[in-house]
Parts: structure tokens; C-alpha cells; sequence
């Protein structure tokens, strides 16, 4: 029996080939590792997609690394709900089932949170994105699935641009929910801020910057990352999205961008499997360990 195990993807149990971006994954989550069990806690590392786990042998799952499940959506939602019957999930299965879709930022406004302005599209909508453009009044925007990861299925759009994206969106559509928000020229001018929040509490922060030439700041694209000190107001406004979740949550990656008119503004709340930068703040990791171990006392 575990106490806890570190849900990863099978790309990450045992790899082959050890490029830099996974030595980071392989070091961040034995960070986790190292810290849950200097508290005298059971731990392994499994991919969620592993069926030959019994999931009633681990009191808690804590999702890390589970990178794939955007390209496995309807396999890992039938795993999620057969998972959460017999084990905690952490963080717990409404939040869960609730982040991975991004309609939640129509949520977070509506509780007061400034977040980038965001038009979703829903399945079967037969509008052009010419049309959406010409509608919204928006030149320059972002158009991406409300359910992804790692910017996949994610376009930059302009009026000059947008008939060469028009066949790919048709297909995408008639599938999914799509979003379109206006580009966000922070991006670009400084970058997207992550701050780290564990257990309501922030803990450090990183500044991502896109390569030249690039508007994606993940390093599956080339972006790079360096230490960030974010403002007061950036901390309250990260700790303010958190807070707006319907459950508590023990770890959240709160994404903040200054929107177009000069405000800071969420982009994203990750509270499924964010990169957490633990490499950057190891004491983080030790803080999630201590979190992890009261829910296992309480």
C-alpha cells in the first residue's frame, strides 16, 4: 500500500532519452518525491495510463506530470472517474473535471476576477473566423480549444492571416469548443507570468518569454524562463483566482499577463498538472509534501 502516488505519463516513468526539458521533469518530480518521503510517506511514480495499477493501493494520487491527456481526452476522462471511487485525487475530482475545460475563466469573472477578455465558440457554430472577427470587432487574436495543453491546436490570427486558418478551424469546430481572445501584446513586450500558490499561499514566481519571432512562451517552443518577483497586486490577484475555485485546492499555477488596456489579468488557472518550477524554489516542493501529509492525517 502507498501513501501517495506522483501521476506522471509514460513518457516520464522510465525515458529512454534524456534531453534537457526531461531531465527537468525527471528532477521536479523527485523533488516531490524526496519531500514526501523524509515525512516517512510511501511514494511512487506511476503513469495515470498504467492499467496493470490497482488504484486502491495508494491512499492519494497527486496529479504532476500527466502531460498527455489532452491527446487521450475521452481515455483519461474514463479514467479520472473510475480513479476517483477508489483513491483521493489531489487536487480533488470537481476541480479537476472543472480546470480542464477553460469555460472556467467565464467563471472567474463572474466572481471578480479580471481575466483576458475571451469569446468561446461552441461545437457546430457555422460562423467563419472572418465572420467571428468582423463581429467581435478584434484584428489581432489568439485561437485556441477550450480543452488543451501545451499550446496545442493554438494559433496567432490577424486580418492578413486568418483565410490560410479558416479550413483548419472549420474541422476543429465541428468537434470542440474553440476560444478567441485578443492578443495580448504583453506577451510579446515582457513576456506571461506564472506564480506558484500552494496551499493558498503564493511561493515563488517565474517570468516566461517567448522566443523571436514566437508568441508561445512554453519551452516545447523554444521559450525560456527566468526568476520573477511579482507585485503585491500580482500576488493578491493570483491569490484572488484561487480563492474564486468552488474547492479548496492544495497547489495552483495562476498565469497573468497586463491586458490589452494596461491591467493585470489571469490567463490561465492550472490546477490539473502545472509546471511548477519546483527546481526554481525547491522549498515549494517541501510545502506541498506538508500539505500532501494533512490531508493523509486528517
Amino acid at each position: 500500500m502507498y501513501d501517495v502516488v506522483i501521476l506522471t505519463d509514460e513518457r516520464y516513468v522510465n525515458p529512454k532519452q534524456r534531453n534537457e526539458y526531461v531531465q527537468n521533469v525527471i528532477k521536479e518530480d523527485q523533488l516531490v518525491m524526496n519531500a514526501l518521503e523524509k515525512l516517512g510517506l510511501k511514494t511512487k511514480k506511476v503513469a495515470w495510463s498504467d492499467t496493470s495499477f490497482d488504484w486502491s493501493q495508494t491512499k492519494v494520487a497527486l496529479f504532476r506530470t500527466t502531460w498527455d491527456y489532452a491527446e487521450k481526452f475521452v481515455e483519461f476522462s474514463d479514467w479520472l472517474m473510475e480513479v476517483s471511487v477508489r483513491t483521493k485525487l489531489i487536487n480533488d475530482y470537481e476541480t479537476v473535471i472543472w480546470n480542464l475545460d477553460k469555460h472556467y475563466l467565464l467563471d472567474l469573472q463572474d466572481k471578480g476576477v479580471n481575466v483576458v477578455e475571451t469569446y468561446f465558440i461552441e461545437p457546430g457554430d457555422t460562423r467563419t473566423l472572418k465572420e467571428l472577427h468582423t463581429e467581435l470587432g478584434w484584428s489581432k487574436t489568439v485561437l485556441k480549444p477550450a480543452i488543451s495543453a501545451a499550446a496545442k491546436d493554438t494559433f496567432q490570427l490577424d486580418l492578413a492571416t486568418i483565410a490560410e486558418h479558416e479550413e483548419t478551424y472549420a474541422d476543429l469546430i465541428q468537434d470542440e469548443s474553440m476560444m478567441l481572445q485578443p492578443f495580448q501584446q504583453d506577451v510579446l513586450d515582457r513576456g506571461e507570468l506564472s506564480l506558484m500558490l500552494i496551499g493558498g499561499v503564493y511561493t515563488h514566481g517565474v517570468l516566461k518569454v517567448a522566443k523571436p519571432g514566437d508568441f508561445r512562451v512554453q519551452d516545447d517552443f523554444g521559450g525560456t524562463v527566468e526568476d520573477y518577483q511579482p507585485t503585491q497586486t500580482e500576488i493578491e490577484l493570483a491569490q484572488a483566482a484561487d480563492a474564486a475555485c468552488e474547492r479548496m485546492t492544495l497547489y495552483a499555477r495562476v498565469d497573468i499577463v497586463n491586458d490589452n488596456d494596461g491591467n493585470p489579468a489571469v490567463s490561465e488557472l492550472e490546477l490539473v498538472e502545472p509546471e511548477m518550477w519546483f527546481r526554481k524554489n525547491e522549498e515549494s516542493a517541501k510545502m506541498l509534501a506538508i500539505e500532501v501529509n494533512k490531508i493523509l492525517n486528517s
